[in-house]
């Protein structure tokens, strides 16, 4: 049997992979696993149409096991980590896809610190999921109740208003991209707090639009609104704003590795770098890890997820990570990856160091790679494929010393992820192609 948890949280197209069955066995689970006597735990989503089904399911499971479940509404993924980590509340759960399409759902478990889960408590939680009605439910005078909690998300803006206030955007314009999502709203109101003049695009959400064409996994538009209206830096979230794409005054997009060098190089050169200590996932560009040594840094590598992210920043005294996805982790402001955070702490190191982005991210040269996304019934058996694995041996070899492949199953759909990285740009998209193809012919 598949394990439900994916590298973040339980995943699927709502109402057929991923049914309300599920969300109401996994709010059991949680009472049963993770609450207190007497405790309670918070739940928030984003915009997609399927939100209000899997929190009623959520509520409804918390509460036969007498637990009290405080629901805020929409809110961004980071705003349910902190609300968690700050308020009573022994668990969080946040119902979102986050980047993925809209007619995807998915559930995300906090613990009381509003930290993702250990991989042994979602086991533990996935076995009770299975066994949901060995559970015992409570009598009517016993059971939980649904709270309306949505003031709650107040300390959260106080919090992020606080931080963009020590920031001087006046002069600067910008373009924000909220997706449709969660941070629509919310997010122009924290930045232009810092002064700067704010242009917000696709903050209309409606259910059904969130993540399309829009955000940070399709920033042409933004791209498009930076250049036409002379704007200094764009800005997009992804559909629960924990992730940040950037893009220059050109309309160019900034790698996500570009985003944690510029933060990491400024921080090193104001001794504000604690050990030198940048963590990263295998993913991140063989280019940032060079510049940041170079500089006199530490890079540490992890598996992909932004948990084992936090992780290997609490066992390395570093304050920041993060992946080239986006999500980024400013250890003093956050537990978690937060796009907004992330814009802030952009334009504090444009306007310490009065200079564009571009200027910044050229500091910070990127090593050709290619990343393919390969449909995969049978993702999990790549290791056992004989011919595909000759092609990955021949294909590093001819990449040389300087090239790295890292081949993955995704944590969130059934597909196989494929990197190639080296010096040689036309030889990484050959190598790249060749492997996803002979990948997809060998594991449909």
């Amino acid at each position: 049997m598949a394990r439900l948890f994916g590298t973040d949280g339980i995943r699927g197209v709502a109402n057929v992979d991923l049914k309300p069955t599920t969300a109401y066995a996994l709010g059991r689970a949680v009472a049963h696993r993770l609450v207190a006597r007497g405790g309670s735990i918070v739940v928030g989503q984003d915009t997609r149409r399927s939100g209000d089904m899997f929190v009623a399911a959520i509520v409804a499971g918390a509460t036969s096991l007498g637990v009290d479940v405080h629901v805020v509404g929409v809110v961004p993924t980071p705003a349910i980590a902190f609300i968690a980590g700050s308020g009573p509340f022994d668990a969080g759960i946040m119902v979102s896809a986050s980047h993925n399409p809209a007619d995807d759902n998915g559930l995300k478990v906090l613990d009381s610190n509003g930290l993702k889960l250990e991989d042994s408590i979602e086991d533990e939680l996935e076995q009770l999921i299975w066994r949901t009605e060995e559970l015992a439910g409570v009598t009517n005078g016993e059971l939980g109740r649904m709270i309306d909690a949505r003031e709650r998300l107040a300390d959260y803006r106080a919090h992020r208003l606080g931080l963009a206030a020590g920031i001087d955007g006046h002069g600067l314009r910008l373009v924000l991209d909220s997706a449709n999502g969660s941070g629509s709203g919310i997010g122009a109101e924290i930045l232009a707090a810092t002064g700067a003049q704010v242009e917000v695009i696709h903050a209309s959400p409606d259910g059904i639009n969130i993540n399309v064409e829009s955000g940070a996994t399709a920033p042409a538009s933004l791209a498009r609104a930076v250049v036409a209206t002379g704007a200094d830096v764009g800005f997009a979230l992804d559909g629960d704003a924990d992730r940040l794409i950037a893009v220059d005054a050109a309309g160019r997009v900034v790698d996500g590795d570009q985003v944690l060098g510029i933060l990491a190089l400024d921080r090193l050169g104001r001794g504000e770098l604690p050990g030198g200590g940048l963590v990263v996932s295998v993913l991140s560009n063989g280019g940032l890890q060079s510049v940041v040594e170079a500089a006199g840094g530490q890079v540490v590598r992890t598996p992909v997820g932004d948990k084992y992210i936090l992780d290997g920043m609490q066992v390395s005294g570093a304050v920041l990570g993060g992946e080239k996805s986006g999500h980024v982790i400013v250890l003093e402001h956050t537990t978690s990856g937060d796009g907004i955070v992330t814009a802030l702490e952009v334009l504090r190191v444009m306007t310490r160091r009065s200079a564009g982005l571009a200027e910044l991210a050229g500091a910070i040269p990127m090593l050709p790679q290619q990343q393919r996304a390969v449909s995969a019934r049978h993702k999990d058996q790549w290791e056992g494929d004989r011919v595909l694995q000759r092609a990955i041996a021949t294909a590093t070899e001819r990449l040389g010393p300087a090239g790295r492949i890292l081949v993955r199953p995704s944590g969130t759909e059934p597909a196989l992820r494929v990197m190639v990285e080296g010096p040689d740009a036309a030889l990484v998209t050959e190598l790249a192609d060749s492997l996803a193809a002979l990948a997809g012919e060998r594991l449909d």
